[in-house]
C-alpha cells in the first residue's frame, strides 16, 4: 500500500504552532503537535524546539509527503517565532532564508496554507500580543533551482502552496489515466488540443490566452498521449513545454522522464551541427551541465535561434511519425519551447498556425 504523507504547509504550520505553544507553555520539549487541517486532524512530530529568548522561539520538522516522489521528502523546515505587544495583526507570516517570494516581494504563502496558519495560530497568541512567524527552509534556495518557481513568479525559494494538506500518493498508471480521461473528455468539444509538459506549461498557456478548455497535462507520457490524441480524433496538438523536456523528442525519446533516458546534451548537439556549427562549439554544448546552461553557451555563439528552430521542428515531425506509426492517423503537431523562466525561444510554422487559430 503506499502512504500518504502531508504537503509543506502542514510541516511548516506544525514548526510554528510547537514554537508558539513552547514559549506559552514553557515545557521542555514538544515532539509532536495537533493540525488542524481544516477537513481533518493530523499528528505532526517535532524534531527539535527550543526557545531562542523570553519572547522567541525556534522550531524544526522535517517535511514527509508519504511515497510520492516529491523533492521536499526529509527537507527542514525551521519556524522563528517572536511575540511582541500587540500590532494592527495578531499574525504576522515572513519569508525567511529559502521561503519564496512573490515578484512584489511577499512571502509565497498562499490561500490554503495562510488558513492554515490562521485556524491553527490565532487561538493560541495572547490578546495584547502579535506573533510573527518566519518560515526558514534552509534547502528551500537549492530546491528551487529544480523546479519551475521562476516562472510562476516565485523568486529564491519554494513556495507554500497546494488545495489540501493531505499529500496522497498516485502510481504511474494512475497518473496516465487521468490524463487520457481528461484528454478524451476535452477532445470532444475542442479537437485542437494543447499539450502542456510539466505545470509550468500550463502558466504559459494562460499567458498566451489557451482557452483552459483545449489544455491537456502530460506527465511524461507524451507519446502515449499523443497516440490516444490521434486515436480519440483530434484534428491537431500544440506541444508546449521546457525545452529541456521536448526536445527529448527530437531524438525519438516519447517518454521524457529522466529515469528512463536523458540525451538532452547529445540532441542539442547534433542539431548544432545540422545548422553548419563547429566542433569547438559541440565540445561546448557536451560540456554543459544543463540543458539551460546549453541554451546560455548558444547564445553567446549566436546559435540559438537557429538551433532551437530545427529542434521545434524536428519534435513536430517526430512526434507526426509516432501518431501515424501507432494510431494510423494524420495528426497536425506543432511545438513551442520555452526556458525555465516561461520565456518563448522558440516555435515552429505549424505551432504559430495553431497559436494563431487558438487566439481567433
Amino acid at each position: 500500500m503506499a502512504r500518504t504523507g502531508y504537503t509543506l504547509p502542514v510541516f511548516a504550520v506544525a514548526a510554528a504552532k510547537a514554537a508558539l505553544m513552547h514559549l506559552r507553555e514553557k515545557i521542555d520539549s514538544q515532539l509532536s503537535v495537533e493540525i488542524d487541517l481544516l477537513s481533518e486532524t493530523a499528528e505532526i512530530s517535532i524534531s527539535q524546539v527550543a526557545a531562542l529568548d523570553s519572547q522567541s522561539a525556534l522550531a524544526v520538522t522535517l517535511s514527509d509527503p508519504g511515497d510520492n516522489l516529491d523533492l521536499t521528502k526529509n527537507t527542514p523546515i525551521w519556524a522563528w517565532v517572536k511575540l511582541s505587544q500587540r500590532q494592527s495583526q495578531a499574525l504576522i507570516l515572513e519569508a525567511g532564508e529559502g521561503l519564496g517570494k512573490t515578484t512584489s516581494g511577499e512571502p509565497a504563502i498562499y490561500s490554503y496554507a495562510r488558513r492554515l496558519f490562521d485556524t491553527n495560530l490565532l487561538p493560541l497568541i495572547p490578546p495584547d500580543q502579535t506573533a510573527t512567524v518566519s518560515i526558514i527552509l534552509p534547502e528551500g534556495r537549492q530546491l528551487a533551482q529544480r523546479t519551475s518557481n521562476e516562472a510562476f513568479g516565485i523568486l529564491e525559494g519554494l513556495a507554500l502552496l497546494g488545495t489540501s494538506g493531505i499529500s496522497q500518493p498516485l502510481s504511474a498508471a494512475d497518473y496516465l489515466e487521468e490524463f487520457r480521461l481528461s484528454l478524451q473528455a476535452k477532445v470532444k468539444v475542442c479537437p485542437g488540443l494543447v499539450f502542456c509538459i510539466g505545470s509550468n506549461g500550463m502558466q504559459v498557456a494562460q499567458r498566451l490566452g489557451i482557452p483552459e478548455s483545449a489544455v491537456v497535462q502530460t506527465g511524461n507520457w507524451i507519446g502515449a498521449m499523443l497516440v490516444e490524441a490521434g486515436l480519440y480524433q483530434a484534428t491537431s496538438v500544440l506541444l508546449l513545454g521546457y525545452h529541456g523536456k521536448l526536445i527529448k523528442l527530437a531524438g525519438g525519446i516519447f517518454n521524457t522522464s529522466s529515469h528512463l533516458a536523458d540525451a538532452k546534451l547529445e540532441i542539442i548537439s547534433a542539431a548544432v551541427v545540422a545548422v553548419g556549427g563547429d566542433i569547438q562549439a559541440v565540445r561546448a554544448i557536451l560540456d554543459a551541465k544543463t540543458a539551460d546552461a546549453a541554451h546560455k553557451k548558444l547564445i553567446e555563439l549566436g546559435l540559438a535561434e537557429s538551433v532551437f528552430g530545427i529542434l521545434a521542428e524536428k519534435i513536430s515531425q517526430r512526434a507526426t511519425a509516432y501518431v501515424q506509426k501507432y494510431a494510423n492517423v494524420a495528426l497536425k503537431v506543432g511545438t513551442v519551447l520555452f526556458d525555465r523562466k516561461g520565456e518563448i525561444i522558440s516555435q515552429d510554422l505549424h505551432a504559430k498556425e495553431l497559436l494563431s487559430l487558438d487566439q481567433n
